[in-house]
Parts: structure tokens; sequence; C-alpha cells
């Protein structure tokens, strides 16, 4: 079974000529090789690489037109372009092409799901259980679940299997190992906690990711837009009627010493960030575009953001919230020197490198999703660019990310104003309510636009002193103090 599939000629996804070679100035060679110490300038673009239930049949609506767009963003053709006019039509095409790729429905014909717990919660231990026995007695489906509860007596597997005998062949357990090298044995993952439980699938798929289901059973749910209470009627839906997917931007980032050799690669959900550490001094960064510096930043670090991270550690720096349909990097500066460094959304197209460069007083740490905590020696460099494996979750539904913006940030809501009769004595209330003679829907005070445009009464004259007003003191001495006559000054 291969685990890296390509994109099949059908499909939407696929692009001619798909490996595009760019030379860039000052950039050490990023290509997909374990190691490198070439110093070759040689940037490698990779096509987008899925899991196969994600190609479904409805992408074949815009066939013709998907591939003729891909094939003319994918050869030299398009750094000739005839006109304005042509180029645009190109753009519009890859943003119909987009959209229809978020709205069609894929039929996945699930054969194995993946499920993963949130860690160091025994409690979920057993609604682990529950969804594996509600599984077992409805479809005939494998169950892959952690392999730290094959022996755990709270998930109880002898008990599983004696209620439900297709477990003893149905029932498996997943590791690490399982994921890296057979990422295609899962048909869909579902999770069972919070976004922490989902940057850990992230983690676990370092290439091709399956389509994931998220539960919120976490203290944080931007990921998580689906009730468990409703994960009975959600997974059936799934199963049997196919889901909408949303295609979320990765990024790949590779640290290389200061010869170019390649110390590590990692697949980023949330952000990269690049902090001065336990040093006490702030800590220069050189941040590179294309190949190009873009500028030194003096500051605690950097944050490389995707635009699902933006609602993580960068909005917490400052940084800009970001929708998930937009491709966009966002740069986002810790605690800065200069004031004026402020966060950049940079196109997701451009290829970044971030050294900390031969003059910079210590060394910097660079974290991937909080994980994998790297030092940063004098002429190491952290390049990163968006992934060719993106990150599949289920759409809940069509308004998912503003609604899980306002429950979790209460972004723009404000409590309605209250009526003050509340704070009405009971008599004053019961005379309130048996007074027929009074119009709730008229105020007797009310300032609108037509009192305003009434006659001019003497309340609207803008008021001016008799004498001209206080005059402007030329000195400190001179200055006076006005008081109310009735107010009395002790010593």
């Amino acid at each position: 079974m291969n685990t890296l599939l390509q994109p099949q000629p059908h499909s939407s996804f696929r692009r001619k000529h798909s490996i595009q070679k760019f030379n860039r100035s000052n950039l050490t060679s990023t290509s997909a090789t374990p190691v490198s110490s070439s110093p070759k300038d040689l940037f490698t673009r990779e096509p987008p690489k899925i899991h196969s239930k994600l190609y479904g049949d409805d992408l074949e609506i815009n066939q013709r037109a998907a591939k003729d767009v891909l094939s003319r963003l994918s050869s030299d053709d398009l750094r000739s372009v005839r006109s304005h006019l042509e180029l645009a039509e190109t753009a519009n095409g890859v943003r119909m092409l987009a959209k229809n790729l978020s709205r069609a429905t894929i039929q996945l014909d699930v054969k194995a799901i993946m499920i993963i717990t949130k860690a160091r919660d025994n409690s979920l231990i057993y609604l682990t259980r529950e969804v594996v026995e509600w599984v077992f007695s409805k479809y005939d489906i494998t169950v892959y679940v952690d392999s730290k509860l094959e022996h755990s007596k709270r998930f109880n597997k002898e008990q599983i299997i004696t209620s439900h005998p297709i477990a003893e062949k149905q029932l498996k357990f997943w590791n690490k190992k399982i994921t890296m090298k057979s990422p295609e044995l899962f048909d869909l993952v579902v999770t069972l906690g919070g976004d922490g439980t989902v940057l850990y699938v992230s983690n676990l798929f370092q290439k091709i990711v399956p389509p994931v289901l998220s539960f919120a059973l976490g203290s944080l749910g931007f990921l998580t837009n689906f009730k468990f209470d409703e994960y009975k009627e959600r997974m059936n839906h799934c199963i049997d009627s196919g889901v909408k997917a949303n295609l979320r931007m990765r990024f790949t980032c590779r640290v290389h010493t200061d010869e170019g050799k390649l110390l590590c690669e990692q697949q980023v959900l949330n952000e990269l960030v690049v902090d001065r550490g336990p040093s006490p001094f702030v800590t220069s960064l050189e941040l590179y575009g294309d190949g190009s510096l873009l500028t030194i930043a003096q500051a605690d670090g950097l944050i490389i953001a995707t635009p699902t991270g933006s609602t993580a550690y960068s909005l917490s720096a400052g940084g800009s919230l970001v929708h998930p349909g937009v491709s966009a990097i966002s740069v986002t500066p810790i605690c800065p020197h200069t004031l004026s460094f402020r966060p950049i959304l940079l196109p997701d197209g451009m290829f970044l490198k971030i050294k900390v460069p031969n003059s910079s007083r210590s060394t910097a740490w660079c974290s991937f999703d909080g994980k994998v905590r790297t030092e940063l020696k004098k002429g190491y460099y952290v390049s990163v660019q968006a992934s060719p494996f993106p990150f599949p979750t289920v759409i809940s539904s069509r308004t998912e990310y503003i609604d899980s913006v306002s429950r979790n940030l209460h972004w723009n809501i404000r409590e309605q104003q209250k009526p003050f009769s509340s704070y009405l004595k009971p008599e004053m209330r019961k005379m309130v309510l048996e007074n027929p003679d009074i119009d709730d829907d008229h105020f007797d005070i009310n300032y609108t636009d037509e009192e305003e445009a009434s006659e001019t009464t003497s309340e609207d004259i803008p008021y001016l002193p008799s004498n001209g007003g206080t005059q402007t003191p030329q000195s400190q001495e001179e200055r006076c103090c006005f008081a109310h006559p009735h107010a009395r000054i002790s010593y």
C-alpha cells in the first residue's frame, strides 16, 4: 500500500508538470531528501498529496476547467500572459476551483476508523469504549484505538469482545509507527478531546492525513466543532452520506545547520515559533522571503502561523484572525524592540527562511506546534513553505469558523441593554401595570432626528461665556482655579 498517493489523472487536484524548480539566492537546498549538505540554491515546489478517500466523484463536475487552470499554473506560459484580462481570468478560475472543492460531498466508503483519545483524562476512556461498542453494534468496520488501551481495565477489551464477537477481529490498536508507515490504513480519524488532540493528529500524520472528525471534549474548541452528545448522528452521516472537508494548510518546516545539513523536518498545523529560549538577551533573527531579506527582527521571537493557527499563540501576541479559507502566512513578532514592527500577512506561495545571524549575542530555539523543541545555533536557519500535505477536517456547517470564534473569544458579543423596571418597588411596579394611559412606545425624554429638525430652542445653542471665557495663563503662577460657589475649601 502506497503511503504517498499521488493525485489521479481524473482529480481536480491534478497538476501537469507539477515539479517546478526556482532558483533562490542565499537559500540552501530544501529538497525532500532526509539529509542534504549541498550548497545549491534549489527550491522544489511539490504538488498536493491527499488521502485517497478525498477523491470524490463530485470533484469531476468541473474537471476540464480545473485541469486547464492547474495546467496553466504549472507551466511557464503563465509568465508570458498577453494581457491583464488573461491573468485575471486565471486567478478567478483558481478561486472558483477552491470554492467548488469546499462544497463537494465526498463518499468515504469507510472500512477502518481510528479513534484518538485525549491523554491524561481517564473519564474519556469510558467514552471511547462507548463509541467503539456503538460502531460494532451498527457497522462491520475495523476500529483502531490507542495501543495503551489494550491492557486498560477501564477500556476492558475482553468485555467488549464478549458483548460484540466481531470485535475479536475488528478491534485493533494503533501506535505512532503504524501512522507514520501506513496512513492510508485509516479512512476516518475521530478525536475525543480538544484542540490539543487535533494537533496531536497532525503530529502523528507527517505525510498524508485521513479526514478528521473532531468532537469537543476539551477546554478549548476552535477545531472541535461537533458536540459529543450528537456523535451517533454525526458518525452515521459521515459513514452513510459522506462528508464535506476543509483542506487546512500546513507548513513544511526544515531545520538546517550553517552548512546546509538538514537536521529535522516537521509538518505544522498551527505555528512555527522561533524564540530566545532561556537567554536573557533580545534575539536577532533574519527573515528572508523568496531569497530576499525582508527584515531583521529584534524581539523575543517570531511566530510564523497558518490561518488555522491565527487563533492560537499568534492571536495572543497581537496577530490578526485569518479565515482558514484565506491562503496566507502570518508573521507575528513577540515583544518586538521597535513598536513599528507590526504583524504582517504574506502570500502562501512565498518561501520563508528564519536565520540566526553569526553576529547574534546568543542562540535561538524553535518549536513546531509546541513540540520538538530544537536549538538554533549561530548560522542555523529554519525554512518554511506551504506543505503539500493539507490537513482535512470535516465541516460541521457553513459558518463553523465564525461560530467557533464567537463561541471561544466572544467575538463582538455585547449584552443588550436591560430595562431598569426590575429596580422598581413593588407598589411602583403595580402602579405602572394598572395605569392604562401609559404608552410604552412613546418616550417622555427622547433625542431623535425629528426633535433636532424642529424649532431650535435655547437648549440647542452652544454655550459661550459672556466675558469671553477663561484666558489662557501666560505662566504657571497666573493660573486660576474656579470652584462651585457653594464649595468649601479647608486647609
